[in-house]
């Protein structure tokens, strides 16, 4: 594309809408230039111009000028692309500089003026060639059009990290601004890198041949010193280089450094003039002065707006003596305010600064000492004023005072004449001669004259400072300056004026100020920003008391609470949205682009608006407080000191009232998103969606704003708030990678300044706008630095200071407390900010902080720490640093051994608790202040003391893997609701963890389901082996060799995992734990392989008499039917005499085979249980059976029992009540009623087990199997008995114990008994094979050959194997699928609770609840069985039958493979062929040769088989996969490998031990686990039964609530209360429980209490009266929202799992251990 005429880009072009520009690197030039830029541009036209016709017409202006007029400036130059500058030479230039050209800030075109003197075109060149030497020498070709954003200076580069006091000249525009955003006044001082080029003369000349004056001869013969690039011209060069941010921020650290700021400034290029004035928008000058009483007032003014008298220094022609020098002798003769000729760096040429006028100001502090009692602003203007006219003639307008230098008077000088119009104004003039010796002369009123040459320095500035006070205080002075009004004055750019965006920024802020006039400032906020007034504070208040329950609160009294919190919530949202904040809403939604100004104008608006007032109240705040000091020194108790105290306090909250800033602003527009954000709704009014809210702080925070994290006035984080805008941040940034760096302090010990200096922030540093609560800065990492550091941004917070003076009344240790544990947790590393070495000062912040990092050690988070000394005097002394190390590190041990006793840990030295090096972690810093304020500089060794800093935290920050900004966000909420319960060890949950601990659970789920699969393989060809006879031991190390690749697959997988994840730094503390539960649970499925395999083992020599029995008789037939068909050859065509003959000979075979083996009979379960009970109880058991109860669900076991006997002294007392309850029923707690309810559960689920061990299908069955779970059920209810329980079981607890168990596993025994009997009853089986002995008989008849009939019996014989082989082996292959597809099965059982849950609220059927509530392993099998079911059903067409043809196929194929291999291997032997075939199909299918045992197998012709084996097995296939069915899968199935068993079995090995007051299970992944029993959620203690003693009330308190309160509970029936608090005092089962005070109830178990309120009532035969009466919010949860609640508990409940809160638990074990 080509460019437009005027060498710049059209803001509508294609590249500036592609909105990625790039910036130049500082320190990279470029060398392609396929365009002119502006500057050479202009020295073309000037260099043309010097050969044009002169012309004597005042009219004609030369073409150049037309061209350099539509140059259209603005503060950013409106240049928006890359322009490239030609290489030029060096120039050395010449002191005298060309007469500006003027221009009006006003017209986008110059105002032609032709009244000028014509311009020195030859000069003009030289000026313009050297600015383009010097940005060529600078690597700034580029960025006078194309602006240094301070978006990228602010940035961590490589270089910032860098000390450097001298460099290459390509990087001193880099080091520059580095020191100078550190306010290093030194950065006017960098030294460039001078190259070694001496000339080197003859040397070789004799000693007698030296003269000295040849040899040091001055001529020009040796070399000149290369001319150095001039400090002012880098920093001019920055100025005209920057946008308009960076410009302001440059210029605000400059006034930082005392050092003066440019006012006038012409433009390199075009010597217009420009004002500056955005630049001094947000600089504050403060100051003291004494008045006529001699009382000290102390002011602070926007300089801006400041109104001061100003003395004006200028000169005319070259002067020997230097004005800038003399002025710093008159404002701060330490200090360089100005730079001048005899600086550290300075050179013989300067590029950039004629014609600059610079000011500062000189601030009193109000002593006698003071050289001006006022406020002055000093100007200097730099070069010679004859050739600067304009600057001239604004300044000495506006001037109280003239300060002229020049040699001497001379009428013929060329400025005669301006000299002399200059003397002729009114105003004072001090003329100062530098050619003259005289002293201080007044030659008329307001004239005078000083005499500079060979006089002492101090005389003249003594004399100068007396001379401007006189002129001061004559009325001819009186005028006052005031900065801003330079911009009143024509001709002359202002660069607020020139920016677009600068403009729109400025109207739209002065429209939302001109919002707040004529409001008292006091009340403006409670006017504009209601919603983070009143309201929010009591909604925080609220929140807090909610989460710190006092005494005796009830579950009644939070839920009053959280009704309270609503209506609050609700009001905050019915409130108006102000006019102020929907414009500035609006605003910040308009223009993209406007935004930055916006906010910086509303900022600088709002400082002027307020800063009046302020300053007022502060004053009045000062005289009062100076009142109550008196009062109190002089022991005054009277009335007068209360009333003083009153008012005191009443101004302190017009002070805070009065505090209007950005930051209250942002405050008040999260409360309306929180508000809004409850309510789910906007208001119709609005032309904004309230979710669009959070992405305007993002945007701000992204652009370099600071966000206020918790706010100071209410101390309470707006968690909704703040997660909304880092989700958004999120949005737009991606989810980067941050270092939290946090900082702690006292108050006004510096933290902020110490941030501002070392980052470049801008966080409030004044006295009377500290910071308040904590606010956090992104700090952006460049790109270079980014692959070292693996962070995107250095997240900087900070902190209001402890100890704060203005929450006195208020502050509490635990509010510092608080706030520290909040930050120090935050952060990955922590200034601990001291002011000074004062042990004594140091021992506040040290407690605190110890404590902090104390609870942090304890919830395993690891941040770091270094300690800053800030105001050391003397930080050099080494030996005296080593001694204050060795105090601080006393100091710290002795803090850690206090705050240990505080938080019951046994640590004895700080090291004990974060790893601490005393010698690299401790920093000393000195005085911030180089002398005294205000006029005094930073110390620059306090910057190079930062510059240490910085670089030792990007050292931390290198070595740390940050957080993401989603971790971040998980952090803030952890730790914040952690702390608002207190109890912040027992509350705090790490959202990391439990994310990474997640992770873990599901990856441990994948390694044992790998384990176990694995052994399944090899336990089901074991087992056909073993039936098959092949093995007939089972040695252990036999099924680890075959585990051992699977098991070193899932060492490397874990390895990788804990090595590769992305949260391995958190991983690795399970690393062990996980290790070692997976061990376990190899050797868990090793020896249960090993047991089942034993079974079958044993089973098979029990049955090996039924399996001959069954061969032999198959065999028998076989040959019978071909001695027939060999009789009946001649009568083949007869097929009627041949059916006749067969059906005959068939019905006498089977008469003898049952001749020979009695029928199998059906059984009746239920009479066999009638007739061993009988046995036992006699008549009893008669009578009971037809009473007998379901005892699964059974309301209460009270009437199962009785009082046990006793002996000693109480017995005859027991005995009655014994007899007593007999009579009337015995009374059981909730507790005992547990105990039972979990005996039935667990004697159900082991019976069951047993009667799968006792293989019915293959064994078939007799009633020794009753009288083995009869026996089993008897032991564990007699063992039961003998513990520790106050009640014995009544005989029909065992009879109807037994009868519930028998009736459930009467289905299951008979089904498998059926099985049993078609498979071995004769006369069944046989009869099921007359069709397949037909079809042999017939090709018998036929004449068959003997291998063609052998392998259809082969074919028949595999049938039943291969049906088998294929149901087994396809449950195995569902089990796999759906451990991945099922969506309840797919994770860990907490996963699969979730479901459940969901099933039951979605179904509403009680009685399932109750089973759940009471047998919570037997509902879990059930509910696998049923999803199990129900996904067989759904996908047995797309997933289970594709699976059985495939398996089939398989089988297939490996059968023919087998045959083939056989035939191979064996050539004529039928026998030898049969043992190979049967052997290699072993590992698939339950067939050996001895199944055709008995089958004469003469004439076979081995080489036959293989091909009649392959035409007949497709049929036998296709008739088996004929049979697949819906109906006939389940059934078909084996019961030891049914998916639903494989799948329970797995999910199984867990605890199943419930909650003692709620009955939930614990849900530790482990069976039989170390440590406490522990859940996330708990529920509602009624629904197990729980009821207020002396009342039949349900209780509805949930246990977490109930530890934290003052209640009490009576365990097992026991008349001695115990403390809800001291709740493991009850021993037994409470003592291994770990319950932890908090409010984390699961909304669902509110919506289930009130939707079967009365089904509770009636199952227990209580009420939800009285003190159970259910809170009416409780009734506000819909099912849906129950539902939905459960995805918040699958979460949580990974944190008690954590080994993390075992091992605190525990360790805190003395502590807080209370429940109900």
């Amino acid at each position: 594309m080509t460019a437009p005429r005027d060498g710049r880009m059209k803001a509508g072009t294609p590249e500036t809408q592609s909105g990625s520009i790039s910036y130049h690197r500082l320190s990279v030039g470029r060398k392609e230039r396929p365009r002119m830029c502006k500057r050479t541009h202009r020295l073309r036209e000037v260099t043309s111009s010097v050969n044009e016709p002169k012309s004597n017409d005042p009219g004609i202006i030369p073409s150049g000028y037309f061209l350099e007029s539509l140059c259209e400036r603005g503060l950013n130059n409106n240049y928006n692309k890359s322009i490239v500058y030609p290489d030029d030479g060096p120039t050395k230039n010449k002191e005298t500089r060309a007469t500006a050209t003027s221009e009006t800030h006003r017209e986008p075109k110059e105002e032609l003026r032709t009244d000028r003197e014509k311009p020195d075109r030859h000069k003009e060149k030289e000026m313009l060639m050297g600015s383009n030497s010097l940005f060529d020498r600078l690597h700034l070709e580029g960025s006078h059009d194309h602006k240094l954003r301070a978006a990228d200076v602010l940035q961590i580069t490589e270089h910032s990290l860098q000390s450097i006091e001298s460099c290459a000249e390509e990087e001193l525009i880099q080091t520059f601004l580095q020191k100078l955003l550190m306010m290093n006044y030194r950065a006017r001082y960098i030294k460039t890198n001078q190259t070694n080029d001496t000339k080197q003369e003859d040397k070789d000349l004799s000693q007698d041949e030296f003269d000295i004056f040849d040899e040091m001869s001055l001529s020009n013969n040796g070399t000149t010193q290369s001319e150095r690039i001039h400090p002012m011209d880098v920093q001019m060069a920055v100025f005209h280089c920057a946008d308009g941010f960076l410009k302001q921020l440059m210029v605000t650290k400059l006034s930082q450094c005392q050092y003066a700021l440019p006012l006038l400034v012409p433009d390199p290029f075009t010597q217009q003039i420009e004002f500056p004035l955005w630049t001094f928008r947000q600089i504050n000058k403060s100051w003291k002065t004494r008045n006529t009483n001699n009382e000290i007032t102390s002011q602070t003014q926007l300089i801006y707006k400041a109104e001061t008298p100003m003395v004006f220094f200028f000169r005319f022609g070259s002067v020997s003596s230097s004005k800038s020098q003399l002025m710093n002798s008159l404002i701060n003769e330490k200090h360089n305010t100005f730079f001048h000729r005899n600086c550290p760096g300075s050179s013989r040429t300067r590029v950039l600064m004629d014609g600059v006028v610079e000011i500062t100001w000189f601030c009193p502090s109000g002593k006698n000492t003071d050289k001006f009692n006022d406020c002055v602003a000093f100007c200097n203007l730099h070069g010679d004023a004859g050739d600067h006219e304009k600057q001239l003639q604004i300044l000495t307008e506006m001037s109280s005072v003239n300060v002229v230098i020049l040699p001497r008077l001379d009428r013929n000088d060329r400025s005669a004449a301006k000299i002399q119009n200059v003397s002729k104004n009114r105003k004072p003039l001090i003329c100062l001669f530098t050619e003259n010796e005289l002293t201080l002369t007044e030659t008329r009123k307001g004239k005078y004259k000083i005499g500079l040459k060979d006089r002492n320095q101090s005389d003249v500035s003594e004399e100068l400072i007396r001379a401007i006070n006189e002129c001061l205080s004559s009325s001819e002075s009186s005028s006052t300056f005031r900065p801003e009004d330079v911009s009143k004055h024509s001709n002359i750019r202002i660069d607020e004026e020139d920016n677009e965006d600068c403009r729109r920024g400025r109207e739209a802020a002065k429209q939302i100020i001109n919002l707040l006039k004529e409001k008292d400032l006091t009340e403006i906020k409670e006017s504009f920003l209601p919603h983070q007034g009143k309201l929010w504070h009591q909604w925080s208040q609220k929140n807090k008391e909610l989460h710190r329950p006092q005494g005796k609160e009830t579950e009644m009294d939070i839920s009053r609470k959280q009704t309270e919190m609503k209506k609050i919530r609700e009001q905050q949202h019915e409130s108006d949205i102000s006019e102020f904040m929907k414009f500035f809403i609006k605003e910040m939604n308009s223009h993209a682009t406007n935004q930055m100004f916006f906010l910086k104008w509303l900022r600088i608006l709002l400082d002027e608006y307020t800063s009046a007032d302020l300053s007022d109240i502060h004053h009045i705040y000062d005289i009062k407080w100076s009142a109550v000091v008196k009062l109190k020194e002089s022991h005054d108790k009277s009335e007068q000191l209360k009333a003083e105290q009153t008012e005191l306090e009443r101004i302190s909250e017009d002070l805070q009232a009065a505090s209007f800033g950005l930051e209250h602003i942002m405050r008040e527009i999260g409360q309306i998103y929180e508000s809004y954000k409850y309510v789910q709704k906007n208001k119709k009014d609005l032309q904004f969606h309230f979710s669009s809210l959070p992405s305007l702080a993002a945007e701000m925070m992204i652009s370099g704003f600071p966000l206020e994290l918790m706010d100071g006035d209410a101390a309470h984080v707006p968690l909704i708030w703040i997660s909304a805008v880092l989700d958004e941040l999120i949005q737009k940034l991606g989810d980067q990678r941050v270092f939290v760096l946090s900082v702690l302090g006292l108050q006004s010990s510096g933290k902020s300044t110490m941030l501002n200096a070392m980052f470049g922030l801008q966080f409030a540093v004044s006295a009377g706008r500290c910071t308040r609560g904590a606010f956090m800065q992104l700090v952006k990492v460049s790109d270079e630095m980014k692959t070292q550091m693996n962070i995107n941004y250095i997240l900087v917070v900070d902190t209001e200071g402890l100890r704060a003076l203005e929450l006195a009344g208020r502050s509490t240790k635990d509010h510092d407390n608080e706030l520290a544990t909040f930050v120090v947790g935050l952060a990955n590393l922590t200034l601990i900010n001291i002011f000074g070495e004062n042990l004594s000062e140091m021992q506040d912040i040290l407690q605190i902080v110890v404590q902090a990092f104390l609870r942090m050690k304890k919830v395993k988070l690891n941040p770091s720490c270094v300690f800053v000394h800030q105001n050391v005097s003397d930080v050099t002394a080494g030996e005296k640093n080593m001694e204050g190390r060795r105090r601080l590190q006393e100091k710290l041990d002795e803090m850690t051994k206090l705050a240990a006793e505080d938080e019951v840990c046994d640590a004895e030295c700080f090291s004990d608790v974060i790893k601490f090096d005393v010698k690299n972690d401790v920093k000393y810093f000195a005085q911030f202040w180089e002398g005294n304020p205000p006029m005094a500089p930073p110390n620059p060794n306090y910057c190079e003391n930062i510059q240490e800093l910085k670089e030792s935290i990007i050292s931390h920050a290198s070595k740390s893997h940050g957080m993401t900004l989603t971790h971040l966000k998980d952090r803030i909420k952890d730790l914040w609701e952690a702390l608002l319960n207190e109890r912040f060890v027992f509350s705090f949950r790490n959202s990391l963890e439990i994310s990474a601990y997640k992770k873990l659970e599901t990856e441990y789920s994948k390694w044992s389901w790998s384990l176990r699969s694995a052994m399944m393989e090899t336990e089901n060809k074991l087992h056909n082996n073993i039936e098959n006879q092949t093995i007939n031991e089972v040695d252990e190390t036999d099924l680890q060799t075959e585990l051992d690749k699977t098991s070193e697959d899932v060492k490397k997988s874990m390895s990788e995992f804990f090595e590769k994840d992305t949260d391995a730094d958190i991983l690795i503390q399970w690393k062990t734990s996980f290790e070692i539960k997976i061990k376990d649970v190899q050797e868990n499925i090793l020896r249960e392989t090993k047991r089942k395999l034993n079974e079958v083992l044993q089973q098979r020599y029990l049955k090996k008499k039924i399996d001959d029995q069954r061969t032999h008789h198959e065999n028998t037939l076989y040959e019978k039917s071909k001695e027939l068909a060999l009789k009946l050859k001649d009568k083949t065509n007869d097929e009627e005499t041949l059916k006749k003959e067969f059906d005959l000979f068939w019905e006498q075979s089977v008469k003898n085979i049952i001749r020979d083996t009695p029928a199998i009979k059906g059984i009746d379960i239920m009479r066999d249980v009638r007739k061993i009970l009988n046995d036992i109880f006699g008549s009893a058991c008669t009578d009971h059976w037809r009473e007998s109860r379901d005892i699964f669900t059974a309301d209460s076991f009270s009437d199962y029992v009785k009082v046990k006997k006793s002996s000693g002294i109480t017995a005859p007392f027991v005995n009655v009540y014994r007899s007593a309850t007999e009579k009337l029923g015995c009374f059981l707690s909730p507790e005992d009623e547990a105990q039972i309810r979990s005996l039935v559960t667990d004697v159900y689920l082991q019976t069951d087990k047993m009667i799968q061990s006792f293989n019915i299908s293959k064994m078939g069955y007799n009633n020794s199997c009753i009288q083995k779970l009869t026996g089993y059920i008897k032991k564990r209810v007699t063992e039961h008995e003998e513990k520790a329980v106050k009640y014995k079981f009544k005989n029909e607890f065992f009879m109807d114990l037994v009868l519930s168990i028998c009736k459930r596993a009467n289905k299951m025994i008979t089904d498998q008994h059926r099985k049993f009997r078609e498979a071995n009853d004769p006369k069944i089986y046989v009869e099921k094979k007359r069709e397949e002995y037909y079809s042999i008989f017939q090709k018998n008849l036929h004449g068959a050959a003997s291998a063609v009939i052998f392998a259809e019996i082969i074919c028949q014989k595999l049938k039943e194997p291969i049906e088998q082989s294929v149901y087994k082996k396809t449950a195995r292959d569902l089990s796999d699928e759906m451990r991945s597809n099922c969506e309840s099965l797919n994770g860990n059982r907490s996963n699969l609770e979730k479901h459940i849950l969901k099933t039951l609220a979605e179904e509403e059927d009680f009685d399932k609840y109750m089973n759940y509530i009471h047998n919570p392993k037997d509902h879990f099998k059930s509910f696998i069985r049923d999803e199990v079911s129900r996904y067989i059903m759904d996908k047995f067409s797309v997933s289970v039958l594709p699976k059985m043809k495939e398996n089939i196929e398989l089988l297939q194929q490996k059968i023919m493979k087998a045959a083939h291999q056989s035939t191979e291997q064996v050539n004529r032997d039928v026998g030898l062929w049969l043992k190979s075939f049967t052997q290699k199909l072993s590992d698939e299918l339950i067939f050996s040769e001895k199944d055709l045992c008995g089958v004469k197998q003469d004439d076979v012709d081995v080489n036959l088989l293989e091909d009649v084996i392959r035409r007949h097995i497709p049929a036998i296939m296709t008739d088996i996969s004929r049979r697949f069915n819906t109906d006939t899968f389940p059934v078909n199935l084996d019961t030891k490998f049914r998916p639903d068993e494989i799948l329970f079995g797995h999910i199984s090995q867990c605890c199943w031990v419930q909650c003692p007051f709620c009955g939930v299970t614990c849900t530790n992944t482990v069976e039989n686990h170390d440590g406490d029993h522990n859940v996330c959620f708990h529920r509602a203690d009624g629904i197990n039964g729980m009821w207020y003693r002396g009342t039949t009330n349900l209780s509805f308190s949930f246990c977490t609530s109930e530890v934290a309160s003052e209640k009490t509970f009576y365990p097992k029936g026991s008349d001695d209360a115990v403390p809800y608090r001291e709740y493991r005092k009850a021993g037994g089962v409470y003592a291994k429980w770990s319950i932890t005070p908090d409010l984390s109830e699961l909304p669902y178990w509110k919506w289930f209490v009130c939707r079967f309120k009365k089904d509770l009532e009636t199952y227990y035969n209580k009420t939800f009266q009285g003190s159970g009466k259910i809170p009416d919010t409780w009734r506000g949860y819909t099912k849906q929202q129950a539902i939905e609640s459960l995805d918040g508990e699958v979460k949580s409940s990974l944190m008690k799992k954590m080994g993390m809160s075992m091992s605190i638990l525990r360790l805190l074990s003395g502590l807080d251990h209370s429940h109900k």
